[in-house]
């Protein structure tokens, strides 16, 4: 193939092929965060992997730069590009489940939603997200923390194997048993090594959940924090919890009267024996008066689902994160200073857990450099209205200054935004030169370096 033009890239691929001035360009350019206003040069919406080879020559014999999108969800929009070539797996969705083996294979793709809708049939589900428009494929490439994390490990401990589109144009198969060292790479180390254009994972028998939010009075977040930070260290793994600030949403289970009040917050999930979900919520409501919650058994599908309306398609989002290995009470005092001035019903503080499970695999065994990390934290202040940008990202930095000094240097790679460069070694931790000496054998020329880029 010699294709110069996205006419001519046309008679190489099954997929769409976008460009300017054609009727969906405008569609086509977008990724989840309304603050990134790229312009890419042609968006390919690929059909099948031989798709995805021709496209990715296309771009490296015409010298543009390449970026993969999956579900769109990179706070810095590395979905797209200026002047580029984009890979859009947005037709790419399917998933298949073989509930013997108990592992599902799914396209590059895929959501989290779609996932988890195919797998729950059988009664079945593997650490995900916790928006459902998230994509499997970035989530897990740069780790996967969600509510199974400490029952079951992050998403890419539960990845099997995965096709590989190396940037030589090869496909591979990334495993245990082929290629082991890419499968290493691949797991930690984000879009640094090819375009996975599917990936299988291994299930476990989660159907139904016993979940939901818990709101206090913000005058409680030292008390909350401080119980979180005790009991989450020795609590059954089947828990997932974590703390958060959060302006009430007009919802029908927060009083109307409490409407747009700030409350801290805990989300818990148990993933065990949902009849066993009450009494282990106990301790939640032992701890402080719960105003407000939503509490029960429900579907584990849906409660991947629950904030999609926070963070709908286009809001404008900016955020930080780093891991920490202790909650101080340094650290408590700090997010009890900035977590309350949160600017918008959709800006928050999470601070998902990371032990349990994630502790059991050795911090060598994938490119997830940060296995001693007790916590994964996550500051995000989002809105649809473009005059809140400099405050939200004002709000967001200040709270991040102010936690760093009680945090480890580095942070979640799928946490970092576009003014993050300078931390991507400590991003990716003691396992960086590996990752290095890697790229340079897959990818020696940099075509995947529209990411938290490791450079060769």
């Amino acid at each position: 193939m010699n294709a110069k033009t996205p006419s001519e890239l046309r008679d190489h691929v099954r997929g769409e092929v976008v460009a300017p001035g054609d009727a969906d360009y405008e569609d086509a350019r977008l990724v989840h965060n309304g603050m990134i206003d790229k312009r890419p040069a042609v968006v390919v919406r690929v059909a099948n992997a031989g798709d995805v080879m021709a496209t990715l020559r296309y771009a490296r014999d015409n010298g543009l730069d390449l970026s993969i999108r999956g579900g769109g969800h990179s706070g810095p929009g590395l979905g797209t590009n200026d002047d580029g070539v984009v890979i859009d797996f947005s037709r790419m969705r399917g998933v298949r489940v073989d509930p013997n083996a108990r592992t599902a294979r799914a396209e590059g793709g895929t959501t989290w939603g779609d996932f988890n809708a195919a797998t729950h049939a059988f009664g079945l589900a593997t650490t995900g997200g916790v928006i459902s428009t998230t994509g499997i494929a970035g989530l897990t490439l740069g780790g996967g923390i969600g509510y199974l994390t400490r029952g079951h490990g992050l998403s890419l401990d539960n990845l099997v194997s995965a096709d590989v589109v190396t940037a030589d144009g090869q496909m591979l198969v990334a495993s245990e048993d082929e290629n082991a060292d890419l499968f290493w790479a691949i797991r930690g180390g984000g879009g640094n090594f090819g375009v996975c254009t599917s990936l299988e994972y291994k299930l476990h028998p989660v159907q139904n959940v016993y979940w939901g939010p818990m709101f206090y009075e913000i005058e409680e977040a030292e008390n909350i924090l401080r119980f979180y930070r005790d009991y989450i260290k020795d609590a059954p793994e089947e828990m997932g919890a974590f703390p958060a600030f959060q302006i009430a949403p007009p919802l029908p289970f927060i009083p109307e009267d409490r409407h747009g009040d700030m409350f801290a917050a805990i989300v818990a999930c148990w993933s065990g024996d949902p009849e066993e979900g009450e009494r282990q919520f106990k301790a939640f409501h032992d701890v402080a008066e719960v105003k407000a919650e939503l509490v029960g058994p429900v579907p584990y599908p849906a409660i991947n689902a629950a904030f999609d309306g926070l963070f709908p398609t286009g809001i404008r989002q900016y955020w930080k994160g780093n891991f920490v290995k202790e909650l101080t009470d340094e650290a408590i005092a700090a997010h009890v200073e900035h977590g309350p001035n949160a600017p918008t019903v959709s800006s928050t503080m999470h601070l998902y857990p990371i032990n349990g499970a994630c502790h059991r695999v050795d911090g060598d065994a994938t490119a997830f450099g940060h296995r001693d990390a007790n916590f994964s934290m996550v500051i995000i202040a989002a809105s649809n209205d473009p005059s809140e940008d400099e405050a939200n990202t004002k709000w967001v930095r200040d709270y991040s200054d102010a936690i760093a000094p009680h945090s480890e240097v580095g942070g979640y790679v799928n946490f970092m935004d576009d003014d993050d460069d300078e931390r991507v070694r400590a991003n990716y931790g003691s396992n960086y030169d590996r990752l290095v000496d890697i790229k340079r054998k897959y990818d020696p020329d940099n075509v995947f370096k529209v990411n938290q880029n490791i450079v060769p």
